[in-house]
């Protein structure tokens, strides 16, 4: 009886707390609270790093959101998660770890030599080594496109699962994002150059070398685009090749994709992808197998440390709910 009166009760007041978000979306603090924000992030990045475009994008992308409807709201409020550290990321052009740690060059090629190398044409190579010398179209193509995959499928999950089990959705923020930061601490803690970085410098630091395509230059060069010069051109940080971030993401992603039990066959695929992209990361020379190894750990360190907060900790609990509590309203 008083689950049914409850049940009433939620469907008289249910519209009318839906009209006042509505409502509320061009209130005088709404838009104080955007317009400030977005100011704030305007100067600070033009302190830090320069005005830049993608800046301006990214705050019209938020403010359109923001106002757009009450859905729209909630979904831009959950994935500043996801804008945060991308800001973070940009960020770090203004703190090169190269300023406050040696820059792992050659220690970091002999030992991946040490522990990967192998005998080829009377050379003792490494695996990127190798790939350089042995490329073929198929591969490269393939590669591309699995490099392609590293944020938008992520990001493509995070967005479903927002819908399907916020819950989950913000277990899986959280995680990538303390992922994310743990592999900026390691950027810091261990600078470390790629395997490019080697083949076209050699062991010599050079601390004004920008980003490279690498082996991904083939992909541009088959299709006739700039896709991954484009991306590397705004890269935070050539030396920040351990721990591979690459490697951690879509590991995440198959995680929260079995935890949530999604249907067997994307699981597969996202698994697939991760393959795909742990080999890409060699194969284009953008990383050693020792930054895959790191990166997975990262993955590994980041998802036990969230789920134990979420899982044993009454304020993990709480945390969450909350969080689904204010993008639900």
């Amino acid at each position: 009886m008083l689950q049914a009166e409850a049940d009433v009760q939620e469907e008289i007041v249910s519209p009318h707390l839906y009209k006042l978000s509505e409502s509320s979306l061009f209130s005088f603090r709404s838009i104080r609270v955007a317009v400030l924000g977005s100011v704030v992030y305007l100067l600070i990045s033009y302190l830090l790093i320069g005005f830049k475009t993608d800046q301006l994008f990214l705050v019209f992308l938020f403010n359109s959101l923001y106002f757009a409807s009450a859905t729209t709201r909630r979904f831009i409020l959950g994935f500043s998660v996801f804008i945060l550290y991308w800001i973070v990321f940009d960020y770090m052009k203004a703190f090169p770890n190269f300023r406050y740690s040696p820059v792992h060059i050659a220690s970091l090629y002999n030992l991946e030599k040490s522990f990967f190398g192998f005998n080829w044409n009377d050379q003792w190579v490494t695996p990127n080594e190798f790939f350089a010398q042995n490329h073929t179209t198929f591969l490269d193509i393939l590669s591309g496109f699995f490099y392609l995959c590293w944020i938008p499928v992520p990001l493509l999950f995070a967005g479903i699962m927002f819908f399907k089990n916020r819950t989950y959705f913000f277990q899986f923020a959280l995680t990538f994002f303390l992922v994310n930061l743990i592999g900026f601490a390691g950027y810091y803690m261990y600078p470390a150059a790629p395997p490019w970085y080697v083949a076209q410098k050699g062991f010599e630091f050079v601390a004004a070398t920008p980003g490279n395509t690498a082996g991904l230059a083939r992909f541009d060069a088959l299709f006739g685009v700039r896709i991954f010069a484009g991306i590397y051109s705004k890269s935070s940080n050539v030396f920040a090749a351990m721990p591979s971030l690459h490697a951690a993401y879509m590991m995440i992603v198959v995680f929260y994709s079995i935890k949530a039990r999604w249907k067997r066959l994307y699981t597969f695929l996202f698994a697939f992808i991760m393959l795909g992209i742990w080999f890409t990361a060699v194969y284009s020379s953008h990383h050693y197998i020792l930054d895959i190894l790191a990166g997975i750990a990262c993955a590994v360190l980041g998802i036990a440390l969230i789920q134990y907060f979420f899982q044993r900790s009454t304020a993990g609990k709480h945390l969450v709910q909350k969080l689904v509590t204010l993008t639900s309203r």
